[in-house]
Order: C-alpha cells, then sequence, then structure tokens
C-alpha cells in the first residue's frame, strides 16, 4: 500500500508540469515559444526563456518546461 502511495504521488508530480504546459501550449505544438510563455507568465524574460531552451531551438519541449517548473523559474500552474 505504501509503495503503491509513493508511486502515485511520484506519477502526479511528474503530471502536474505537463498539465501546465499542455494550458500554456495554445497552438499545440508539443513545444512552448517565449510568446507562449509570456502571454501565461508576464515576468518570465527573453534571458530566462533562453537559458530554459537548452537545445536553443527557440521553443521549449516537455523535458526543458518540466525543468523550468522543477526548477522554479516557470510556476507550475498554467
Amino acid at each position: 500500500m505504501k509503495k503503491t502511495l509513493m508511486t502515485l504521488t511520484a506519477l502526479m508530480s511528474l503530471s502536474l508540469p505537463l498539465a501546465a504546459m499542455e494550458s500554456t501550449d495554445t497552438d499545440a505544438d508539443g513545444q512552448v515559444t517565449l510568446e507562449e510563455l509570456q502571454a501565461v507568465h508576464a515576468d518570465i524574460t527573453a534571458e530566462d526563456f533562453a537559458a530554459l531552451d537548452i537545445n536553443g531551438d527557440g521553443a521549449l519541449d516537455a523535458d526543458e518546461y518540466a525543468a523550468g517548473v522543477d526548477g522554479g523559474m516557470i510556476p507550475a500552474e498554467g
């Protein structure tokens, strides 16, 4: 029972950044641009975004977005 509860808690914590990303990704292309992110979180700067965009492609994928949430740079709520 304890192991099941721990597993469910871990899975839920992983899904929170993904749910926030989905609500931020307004064109539903699986990536979040600076403009999409700033529409929800106006305090995110271009410099913040560049630091989050590890591969430098100009958009945040699910892993980059989750890392931003986990690192506290992106608020968890969408």
